[in-house]
Formats: C-alpha cells, structure tokens, sequence
C-alpha cells in the first residue's frame, strides 16, 4: 500500500481515513495528516492511530500520494513549497469549486493530478463522487484512486466538462434532499403528527425508497406507479405536485446550483 499524506483534516479526510481503517485496520501506519492550525489533525490522528506529521516535510517526503483537503479558499495562499515537495507525487483534490488547471498551477511537477467532488454521505462510507484527472492515469494511480475514493463509497469517472453539473446533483443534492425531508416533516406535523413521528416517518421513507430504487434498479416513474392507485391518496397528491410544476422547480435548482458551480470554478 503506498503511503497517503492529508494536508488538511476535516470531515472529508477524516471521512476517508475512516473509510480505509475500516478496510484494513493495519493501514494506520500508512497514513498522515496535518492540519493549518494542528488541532484538528491532532484530534484525527488521536482518534484514528495515524501518524500527525509536525512539518510539511515531515508529512509529505514519505507520501506517494497527496490529499488536498484543506479549504479551497485556501489553496491561493497555500504554502509555496508545496510546488517542489509534490514533485513525482499524485495529488488528488477534494477542493469544491478547484478545477484541474488551478491545481496544476499550485502542484506544477506533481506526476498526475485528480479532481473529485465527494459529498457528506462519505461520512459513513455512502458518497457518490465523481472525478477527473489532469492525465489518464497509469494503473498502480488507478487502482489507489479507486481504493481511496471507494473507502467513502462509491465513484464515478467523469469528463471535467461535466463536474459542475455533478456538484449540482450529488454534491449539493444532500442539501436539497434534507430540504424536501424537512418539508416532508413539516407536512406531516400540519397533519397532526408530533414533530419527532413525522422527522422518523419522512427520513425513513426517503431511505427505504431510494434502497428499493437502487435495488430494483428501476426507473423511479416505474416504482411511482407501483404506489399510484387510481382515485388514491397518492395520486391526489402527485396531482397536487404536477400542477405546482414540481419537476420545474427541481430543474430551476438543480440549474442554479450548477451555474453557481462554474462561477465558482470560473473564479479559480
């Protein structure tokens, strides 16, 4: 296994150190962390058993490969020896908004580069993230590419062309889901139920649905008719929808998210 430096330690990294330990618990002497302030990377490492590298030196030198998990507003004024310490090394990015022209500017000799957009679910081993490389990669590149970014689920290769449409469904469509189960919440307390029966009602019924989607691997309209009486309670409210244009208005969301997407990634 090559050896894997975090140069930043949040929730992302701290997503995919989890994700690797539970793979193989004998990975911790293969991973680093550090951290702009060195609390959080001393609290990650304190929690996972992996090594908090005191100096830039000390955590990049022995690494093969380099996670940039720092903020991305962050990258402008990153340390400038990191052009020469990820010479010959892969770099990959979880930098939202960081495209591969930007980072091969602040990494100039790095070996390969990777752009990905992983999403919260990482946090217990269920994203969907979509990347892209600077370069095809060679396959030992490849196969830790794959083995980091399936630690957090499950990933997707993608044209850079596409990457702000994939930060507006999966990388911002946490928030959007939590949103509709909120409404969904809130629905079911207008009804009668207690705040905590329909927050319980609305989660697990959005989780079961989508289990049963990926499962059957069907189209959704397909399960929806499963569901759709004729004169049923599920039609009175999908009719409700449909004249309210609800797919309209998760088309303007999803559009404005990606838009705001290639302002962002058009500023770096």
């Amino acid at each position: 296994m090559s050896r894997i430096a975090f140069l930043g330690a949040g929730n992302m990294a701290a997503a995919m150190v989890g994700g690797l330990l539970a793979r193989n618990p004998a990975l911790a002497a293969e991973l680093s962390c550090r951290s702009g302030t060195g609390t959080t990377a001393a609290a990650l490492a304190a929690r996972t058993g992996i090594t908090h590298a005191r100096s830039l030196d000390e955590l990049i030198t022995p690494a093969d490969l380099v996670v940039i998990a720092f903020k991305p507003q962050h990258l402008a004024a990153a340390d400038p020896r990191l052009a020469e310490l990820t010479a010959g090394k892969l770099v990959l990015s979880v930098l939202a908004g960081k495209r591969l022209a930007s980072l091969a500017r602040a990494f100039p000799r790095a070996r390969n580069i990777v752009r990905t957009m992983p999403n919260t679910p990482a946090a217990i081993g269920a994203a969907i993230t979509p990347w892209c490389t600077l370069h095809p990669l060679a396959e030992p590149d490849l196969a830790i590419v794959q083995l980091l970014l399936g630690a957090c689920g499950q990933h997707l290769p993608l044209a850079e062309e596409q990457m702000d449409a994939a930060t507006a469904i999966s990388g911002c469509g946490p928030g959007f889901l939590f949103e509709y189960i909120a409404a969904m919440r809130d629905a079911g307390m207008a009804a009668g139920l207690s705040r905590e029966t329909a927050t319980l009602l609305a989660s697990e019924t959005v989780l079961g649905s989508a289990r049963l989607l990926v499962r059957q691997q069907a189209d959704p309209e397909t399960l929806r008719n499963q569901v759709t009486s004729p004169n049923g309670s599920t039609l009175a409210g999908l009719r409700r929808m449909e004249a309210r244009d609800f797919r309209g208005l998760i088309r303007e969301t999803v559009l404005a998210a990606k838009a705001r997407a290639g302002e962002l990634s058009a500023d770096t």
